[in-house]
């Protein structure tokens, strides 16, 4: 599985549609609106690497309204949900 966040700043007047085609792509697990200097984060989900290219440089990117878009790769999980089961099974 490969996972990145992208960061997205849009034309003013058009997060919520930029929003709204961008959940829409495959892929494409969650879009967040934020404050901040980005107007958009998309959590992508994709199970290859090689995956990531058509859902962000050829598709978020080409959204109409995206001004430019930052992507964060994930290499490893962390998550206190998964530390927490494995103390329930009695792991250390």
């Amino acid at each position: 599985m490969a996972d990145a966040i992208v960061l997205i700043n849009t034309e003013a007047n058009k997060v919520a549609q930029v929003a709204q085609a961008i959940v829409e792509i495959h892929g494409v697990r969650d879009v967040y609106s934020v404050a901040g200097e980005v107007d958009l984060v998309a959590v992508v989900s994709v199970p290859d690497f090689d995956d990531l290219t058509e859902v962000i440089p050829s598709g978020i990117a080409r959204v109409d309204g995206v001004v430019s878009t930052q992507t964060l790769m994930a290499f490893r999980q962390y998550s206190s949900k998964d530390q927490a089961a494995a103390f329930n099974l009695g792991m250390d």
